[in-house]
């Protein structure tokens, strides 16, 4: 592949391809006529599923994976279905260029994406490979100064991370499949992702919280120049010993550490020292003043991004990589995906100039700020997320240009990157200690701090957000007034706090995805669709901006720990990624290294295979089971989680009862499932019900019930009587002897699911008749059809023969009339609900297609539509979350994916397939003098 670009022949124009279609116009209008800018749309080219594969590879060394792991673990590559035009395209126009110039994008996933262009298209006219951190005019024309060739080491590193990722997950989600539940996935990343959070709430479950007490109190000078200004100090210690805080207690709620050191005062002693102090006199002890210094945070990366943003904008992390791009490919910001820390020199001199503009000389300091990365595995071929161009532009410069959600992250990193090199924030810190005797004789001494800033520097741009604070460190930030040692203090409004220790916070986004980051696992550009993905298949859910695994996480998470405990361990874990990180460096054979992780290395690595091959008997009752008392133990069935409470012995005729099981509510977090609640929700479960009186029509039972679809109520229907059998008429056998009485057939109790304006606790009597009156007859149509009202899946509607019209609202079930009836069935059939609703949310134009962009709400939930192509927002994802960015992409995604192909087509497209597809394996070319 030749580095220097030829001069032109004329005898055609240079086709160059870059991967998102948003990039083409821009790089077009700045490299002018001799160049015909096209997109790949992505990746053209992937692993197909197995089932996929043309039949004569299917019984083959391809067929498990479509990959042969056998030989070489050679991947099976397929051009995807929706990028066959794109392809044949570019064929087309290759054919007239006079030399190919792959731009995609400089990472492993780019460098790939040119290795599997060059396999399709094989060009016969001269390739060049080049790069654009930044789509700039300046960026393009330095990139064609940097021609290289394409670097096989990142792709052969892409290419096993994929390998890799396919082993993983269709080696280890069939054994979720059989042993938890279908649809279930585990994944190299994923999993650990899970567990994580699992890990958390485990901690949160198990914690024991723990209570303390301590002394406030707001204090004065009672002379001097500050006289009467008051401030906010907090007993520190007593008689010597420091007061116990929240960060004395262990997850246990014991105290830890030298508990000779500390003393730990409960309400009864902190309410008796607070007395005693009443009319104590109060003096400075000491008086301790530390300058104070705070350097600015080092400019974006992908990971660090994708925090700040969910911490200040309250983004998810696939909104901010989303509108990242976005930002990206129009040319506002550098490339989105790195690892690294470092400005280019430009970048440098164009953050300093600005900050001397706008926030004056003093607020650079004499050099420029050089920043090195800090987490595990670091990819540093790109600089930092920064403005774009060789000078910045404001954000009010852009501000008419760009969509909210575009301008708030532009702003953000506009900021930061500023901010990055600006000078030190400069002050003092004060510490001063004040104390008594209390009328009991303990010694009470209490504290207060106080920052007062001189030089703002770097925050007067920008100042970093925080996961979150510790009550205990608040006290920070304020300003004391003048105190010198030995100065009298009065005291007022001296008082007892009670605290009680707060189990670990959940992760949020942004914590999750800087701990995934310090532990070396996975790369942060894949962090959103990773959280995405946890969120789809039901193992995290949202609340608030907390994430809280479901019970189905734990069932998956401990089936993992105990059967492939490396493949969650978070050093294992890691070190596959460095392993990764060094077949891109060159200094690592990727066959080897997939060898070793597959089929082991060495007596004392086993690969996956043979533990998957041994894995003996799994016990799924116990894997689904997680104990909650001594006899009720939640289990994760195939229906939801639910609580069993095990049978008890009956005092009266010994024998075993049924166990008895009840329903666990989708809202109620792990933690919050402790043995009081558990007790109350079994005893909503128990098999009589609650009891809610008698029908006086049928004088049988009413009780309201939790099912496994939810809360109903039924009638108990009683067994029938010795009498009532006898009673029956008698039945002979051929030889004339009498047949045993026979049991009447069992009666189906009548049943009705209560409506959503109801719960379980609060149904009454009368509530349950009405719901068991329907189906209601409503009378007769003037054609001789009967019309019926009653509530279905969908909910309430009218019934005549097979014509069925939806109502309005649960009430009408009990309140409609014939002549209401007969005038909705007068109006035209409408197809769906009634009349259209209003949409929930509108986005705008899609920039793809042009149609406009609305969110509504469905049968089946919210979704996203342009009138032609339909999508459902994603489970994890509200419709506050869904921008215009993400609406497109949705949207695009399911175009690609086109209908769902009927039975017979299907056969026919894999017949097709199979004829015409390659008999041999995409292989890669050889690596000549490397």
């Amino acid at each position: 592949m030749p580095t220097k670009a030829p001069k032109s022949s004329g005898t055609g124009k240079s086709l160059l391809i870059v991967e998102s279609p948003s990039k083409v116009k821009t790089i077009a209008g700045y490299l002018g006529d001799a160049y015909e800018v096209e997109s790949s749309m992505g990746h053209i080219r992937d692993l197909p599923q197995p089932s996929e594969l043309p039949a004569e590879l299917k019984k083959g060394p391809y067929g498990k994976f479509a990959v042969d792991v056998e030989h070489g673990f050679e991947p099976y590559y397929v051009v995807n279905p929706d990028k066959k035009k794109k392809v044949t395209e570019l064929k087309r126009k290759l054919k007239d260029a006079d030399a190919l110039y792959l731009a995609t994008d400089g990472d492993r996933e780019g460098e790939a994406i040119a290795w599997h262009l060059l396999e399709v298209l094989k060009p016969k006219v001269p390739v060049y490979r080049l790069t654009f951190p930044e789509i700039t005019r300046e960026a393009i024309e330095r990139a064609f100064g940097e021609l290289r060739e394409l670097d096989q080491d990142l792709v052969d590193a892409q290419e096993t991370r994929r390998i890799l990722d396919r082993l993983y997950g269709y080696e280890i989600s069939p054994v979720l499949w059989r042993k938890i539940a279908s649809g279930l996935s585990a994944g190299r990343v994923q999993s650990v992702a899970t567990r994580l959070v699992v890990e958390r709430e485990r901690q949160r479950m198990a914690f024991v919280p723990a209570d303390y007490w301590d002394l406030s109190g707001t204090f004065a000078r009672t002379d001097g120049e500050d006289a009467g200004a008051a401030f906010a100090a907090r007993l520190s210690t007593v008689d010597g010993k420091r007061v116990a805080g929240g960060r004395d207690f262990g997850d246990d709620g014991v105290l830890k550490g030298a508990t000779g050191k500390l003393v730990h005062l409960d309400e009864t002693a902190a309410r008796e020292l607070a007395a005693g102090l009443e009319d104590a006199e109060f003096a400075v002890r000491s008086l301790e003043t530390k300058p104070y210094t705070r350097r600015p945070a080092a400019p974006f990366t992908t990971s660090t991004l994708q925090q700040e943003a969910a911490r200040k904008l309250r983004f998810t992390s696939r909104t901010t990589m989303q509108v990242a791009q976005k930002l990206y490919e129009n040319g506002y910001i550098t490339y989105m995906r790195t690892d690294s820390v470092a400005l280019s020199d430009q970048a440098v001199s164009a953050a300093r100039r600005q900050a001397a503009e706008l926030y004056g000389s003093d607020s650079v300091p004499g050099s420029p700020r050089v920043y090195s990365s800090k987490s595990k595995n670091a990819q540093e071929a790109h600089e930092a997320v920064r403005p774009a161009g060789d000078s910045f532009r404001t954000p009010n410069q852009v501000r008419g240009e760009l969509s909210a959600d575009a301008y708030r992250l532009y702003e953000l990193i506009w900021k930061r990157t500023v901010a990055s090199q600006m000078a030190d924030a400069k002050g003092s810190t004060a510490t001063v200690r004040l104390g008594a005797t209390s009328s009991t004789g303990h010694d009470a001494e209490f504290s207060a701090s106080g920052t007062v800033i001189t030089f703002r520097g770097f925050l007067a741009a920008y100042e970093e957000g925080r996961d979150e604070e510790p009550a205990e460190s608040k006290d920070g930030d304020k300003r004391l007034p003048r105190m010198a040692e030995g100065d009298r203090l009065e005291a007022d409004g001296v008082a007892a706090d009670g605290h009680r220790t707060s189990p670990p916070p959940r992760y949020t986004e942004a914590s999750l995805v800087k701990t995934l980051d310090e532990l070396g696992i996975g790369r942060p550009s894949t962090y959103a669709a990773v959280i995405s993905t946890i969120m789809d298949r039901g193992y995290v859910r949202v609340r608030g901006s907390a994430l809280i695994p479901s019970w189905t996480a734990f069932s998956v998470v401990r089936l993992l720990e105990e059967h492939f405990s490396d493949y969650v361990d978070y050093d294992f874990t890691a070190e596959m990624e460095e392993g990764l990180d060094r077949i891109a460096r060159g200094e690592e054979d990727s066959t080897g290294w997939l060898q070793g992780f597959y089929f082991g290395a060495g007596e004392q690595d086993h690969g996956l295979k043979p533990i998957v091959d041994d894995l003996g008997e799994i016990d799924a009752r116990a894997v689904n089971s997680i104990p909650v008392t001594e006899d009720i133990t939640l289990r994760v069935g195939k229906f939801g989680p639910y609580l069993e409470q095990a049978g008890s012995v009956d005092p009266e005729t010994g024998e075993l009862t049924d166990p008895v099981r009840a329903n666990v509510p989708e809202d109620l977090a792990p933690d919050e499932l402790t043995p009081e609640k558990a007790r109350e929700l079994i005893e909503v479960g128990k098999a009589d019900g609650r009891e809610l009186g008698t029908d006086p029509g049928t004088g049988r039972t009413i009780v309201a019930k939790d099912g496994r679809y939810g809360p109903y109520v039924t009638e108990v229907i009683p067994e029938p009587t010795a009498e009532e059998l006898a009673a029956q008429p008698v039945e002979y056998y051929k030889n004339g002897k009498p047949k045993p009485p026979k049991k009447p057939a069992k009666q189906k109790p009548r049943t009705g699911s209560l409506l959503s304006s109801m719960t379980l606790q609060d149904v009454t009597l009368e509530d349950a008749l009405k719901i068991l009156s329907l189906p209601r007859s409503l009378g007769t149509a003037p054609d001789g059809e009967e019309i019926t009202v009653q509530n279905g899946r969908f909910g309430p509607y009218l019934k005549k023969g097979s014509d069925s019209r939806s109502l309005q609202s649960e009430e009408q079930l009990f309140t409609v009339t014939l002549e209401e009836a007969l005038a909705i069935y007068a109006q035209p059939k409408q197809r769906g609900r009634g009349a259209a609703k209003p949409p929930l949310a509108d986005l705008g134009a899609d920039p793809i297609t042009e149609r406009p962009m609305v969110i509504k709400d469905g049968r089946f939930g919210p979704y996203v539509t342009d009138g032609e192509t339909n999508v459902t927002v994603p489970r994890g994802e509200t419709v506050e979350q869904i921008t215009a960015a993400r609406a497109s992409q949705l949207l695009a995604e399911k175009r690609a994916k086109g209908p769902a192909p009927k039975k017979t087509a299907a056969r026919s497209a894999a017949k097709a397939t199979s004829s015409t597809a390659k008999k041999s394996p995409a292989r890669k070319p050889t690596r000549a003098g490397k």
